[in-house]
C-alpha cells in the first residue's frame, strides 16, 4: 500500500482553484510535501519568491512543468524554442525541482512530417542538454498518447524515450505517465529497458470511458479503466522509488470541486488504488 510520504500533486489537478502559494499551503497542510510546478503559476508568483515558500514548507519539487515544444516551422522559430528551454532550466534549477519535464512538440503548422517533426526533438533536446547538464538539471520526455502526435508530442511510446535517452545519453531521461502510456503492450519491457537511471517521474491519474474531451477529462484514480498498481510495480521492480505524482485535468470535474475536497480525494485514491 503507497505512503503518505510518496505521494506529490501536480498542480495541474488544482490549477483552476488555487494559485502556487494556495497550493503550496494546500498541499503542505494535508501533509502532502511533493509538488510539481507550473510555469505559468511560477510566473504569477515569481521564482524567488516561489523558491522561499517551497523551502518553508519543506516540498519536494518533484518536476517544473514543461519545457520542450522544439519543432518550428523556421528558424527563429527554432531558436525561440531553445531560448525558452534554456530559461525553464534555470527556473526548475532555482527553485530545486528534480527535473524539467519536457512535452516535446508535434509538427510544424502546415507539415505533415512527423519523421523530420521527431528529428527536430533530438536536436533540440541535444542542443539545450549542455546547458542542463551544467544546471545538474535533468530532462525528463514525457512520452504522450498518440491523439497527441501532431499537436503536443510526437515522441508517443517508451520505446522513442528510450532511443532518444541511449542516443544523447547523460542528463535526460523519461517521465512515464499512465494516461499517456497505459495501453502500450511494450511498456513492460520498456519500463525494464529504462531502469532506475532513467526514470525521473511516475505520474498518475485514469482513463475514462467515455472520455469526453481528450486534454481535460483525465479520471481521478480508480475512476477509470487503468491499472495503476500493476504499472507502479513495473516501475518500481526497474529500481524506482520516487513519488506518485498526481496529475488530473478535469474541467467539468474536478476543477469544479473544493480543492481541499481535491486533494483528500487524491490521498485516499492513493491509498486505495495505487
Amino acid at each position: 500500500m503507497p505512503e503518505l510520504k510518496r505521494l506529490a500533486i501536480n498542480q495541474a489537478t488544482t490549477r483552476t482553484q488555487w494559485s502556487l502559494r494556495q497550493a503550496i499551503e494546500g498541499y503542505a497542510r494535508h501533509g502532502v510535501k511533493g509538488i510539481a510546478v507550473w510555469r505559468d503559476k511560477l510566473a504569477e508568483c515569481g521564482v524567488a519568491e516561489a523558491a522561499g515558500m517551497l523551502n518553508d514548507h519543506a516540498m519536494t519539487v518533484t518536476g517544473l512543468c514543461r519545457g520542450g515544444m522544439f519543432p518550428a516551422a523556421d528558424g527563429p522559430g527554432i531558436q525561440a524554442a531553445l531560448d525558452d528551454n534554456r530559461r525553464a532550466i534555470d527556473d526548475a534549477a532555482a527553485i530545486g525541482a528534480q527535473c524539467l519535464v519536457l512535452v516535446v512538440g508535434g509538427l510544424p503548422k502546415i507539415s505533415r512530417d512527423i519523421a523530420g517533426a521527431r528529428a527536430m526533438v533530438r536536436d533540440g533536446i541535444a542542443a539545450i542538454l549542455p546547458h542542463a547538464r551544467g544546471a545538474n538539471m535533468p530532462l525528463a520526455i514525457e512520452p504522450l498518447h498518440p491523439m497527441y502526435a501532431a499537436d503536443r508530442a510526437c515522441v508517443n511510446t517508451m520505446a522513442q524515450a528510450n532511443d532518444l535517452c541511449d542516443e544523447l545519453g547523460d542528463g535526460l531521461g523519461i517521465a512515464v505517465d499512465v494516461y499517456h502510456l497505459w495501453w502500450d503492450p511494450d511498456l513492460e519491457k520498456q519500463i525494464a529497458r529504462a531502469g532506475k537511471k532513467r526514470i525521473l517521474g511516475f505520474h498518475i491519474c485514469d482513463w475514462l470511458v467515455p472520455t469526453r474531451d481528450m486534454l481535460l477529462d483525465r479520471g481521478m484514480m480508480g475512476d477509470g479503466v487503468i491499472d495503476i498498481a500493476r504499472i507502479r510495480g513495473w516501475v518500481e521492480d526497474a529500481g524506482y522509488d520516487g513519488y506518485h505524482e498526481v496529475e488530473i485535468f478535469s474541467q467539468e470535474n474536478w476543477w469544479k470541486r473544493d480543492p481541499d475536497e481535491v486533494v483528500g480525494t487524491c490521498i485516499e485514491r492513493h491509498r486505495t488504488v495505487c
